[in-house]
């Protein structure tokens, strides 16, 4: 899944305006840093002698257990009700989430992840012309460091765990171990995807492993070079993972990138998971944070946003507003959407991130980092069984890259501990007498 990187490269052209990411070059304008990271911080973030240490097996590598297929045969035999399905996913969700939540509340003081990423690939099979989030040369996670790594976050009170890539399917028996294994200890597994891998076989060993969530990537509806995540090609397997979900209880979401060039796509997509019943999120197109030597399109990139399409995608988004007060499925709150605009004209007001305290990711060597965007830092946040997070440099750090970051799922968990927020979504559900959940937090 490629979704929630930032920043931005830039180059000096000397007669026509090129742009990339969100700053844009004027002619004989001195050319700019290749990131949007302040250069302070990315140096700092960036010093070779730090020395991330990888994780290391502790005498003979764990192995993941091969998981039985099928493990739950019944499921074949008969779809949930809406009831059924909604209940399903509610005691799932209370367990995963509610009570390390309040746990983590309580532990305040401690690393008490709501979420962890776990970074199983770094390469992927597709190329789409805005992402730098894959990096082919990198080696896959062994069974060792994922076993550990999901043994320490079930140590620390996390039962939310985030498979992600590159493409993670790439090694798709390997994805149903570790769902396997995580699902037996409890945990609510998420998996984000460009979907292309897949099959019906695919998607029944993972919905009978246990995965919750599958989070499809999809940016354009036929096929293209610039956007190869495309609909069309894969509607036959998309059709299955929906006819499936109330067979294995697992719910799914199309994850779209707007760019420049797919603004009509988005709002077909956006029409297709209405019609297929399922939610859509939303993301403003951004390059790297840091810098990443390894991405190619760097020069001449047609989804790269300019100033000439802030209206266009103004309008794109007063349109997906629209949609969501009309009752669309979005797991974007409606705030949120709105400060798309702010952002794509980088203009981002401070705001919570708990990056480091209640989410991590972990790459593929074990080694640990608060957020996506520091992905490439070499800056030492320990690793996996022994973490380094330090809540004066993670503070000091997000003084500067709060304000160039907007992340889905971080700014939710921020609005989490947000107790104005809590006490007016208590009392929305109070009005409501707890039938259901009203509104979003």
């Amino acid at each position: 899944m490629k979704a929630d990187f930032r920043g931005v490269r830039v180059w000096h052209i000397r007669k026509e305006t090129r742009v990339s990411g969100l700053q844009v070059i004027q002619p004989n304008q001195e050319p700019k840093k290749g990131f949007r990271l302040d250069q302070e911080l990315h140096e700092e973030l960036t010093q070779p002698t730090h020395g991330r240490k990888p994780l290391t097996p502790k005498g003979e590598p764990l192995a993941l257990p091969e998981p039985p297929f099928p493990r739950h045969p019944e499921l074949l035999e008969r779809k949930m009700t809406d009831a059924e399905f909604h209940r399903f996913n509610r005691g799932r969700a209370i367990k995963a989430w509610a009570v390390p939540y309040v746990q983590s509340r309580w532990y305040r003081k401690q690393l008490r992840p709501i979420v962890g990423y776990l970074f199983t690939e770094y390469k992927c099979n597709l190329d789409c012309h805005y992402c730098w989030a894959y990096n082919n040369t990198h080696k896959g996670m062994t069974e060792d460091t994922a076993r550990r790594s999901i043994d320490w976050m079930e140590e620390i009170g996390c039962r939310v765990l985030a498979i992600m890539g590159g493409e993670p399917l790439i090694r798709w028996p390997f994805v149903h171990k570790v769902t396997d294994y995580a699902a037996q200890k409890g945990f609510f597994v998420y998996l984000a995807t460009n979907g292309s891998l897949m099959r019906p076989k695919v998607i029944d060993r993972l919905g009978d492993a246990g995965i919750a969530v599958i989070n499809l990537a999809i940016d354009s509806v036929e096929d293209r070079p610039e956007l190869p995540k495309a609909f069309m090609p894969y509607k036959e397997n998309f059709e299955y993972m929906v006819k499936m979900q109330r067979n294995y209880g697992f719910a799914s979401f199309i994850n779209i990138n707007i760019t420049r060039i797919n603004l009509d796509d988005v709002r077909e997509l956006t029409e297709i998971g209405h019609r297929y019943n399922i939610a859509t999120d939303y993301h403003i197109n951004e390059s790297p944070m840091m810098e990443q030597e390894h991405f190619k399109h760097h020069e001449g990139n047609s989804t790269f946003i300019t100033p000439d399409d802030y209206e266009k995608i103004d309008e794109l988004i007063d349109w997906l507003m629209e949609k969501h007060d009309e009752g669309y499925k979005m797991a974007n709150p409606r705030d949120q959407l709105a400060n798309m605009k702010n952002m794509m004209r980088g203009k981002v007001e401070p705001w919570s991130c708990r990056a480091g305290q209640n989410t991590l990711i972990i790459r593929e060597d074990g080694t640990l980092a608060p957020c996506f965007p520091m992905y490439g830092a070499t800056h030492d946040w320990g690793h996996v069984e022994s973490d380094k997070f330090d809540l004066v440099q993670l503070d000091e750090m997000k003084e500067t890259c709060n304000t160039k970051c907007f992340s889905t799922l971080n700014s939710i968990v921020g609005h989490c501990y947000d107790n104005t927020r809590i006490i007016k979504w208590m009392a929305k559900q109070a009005k409501n007498r707890f039938r259901g959940v009203t509104g979003s937090m």
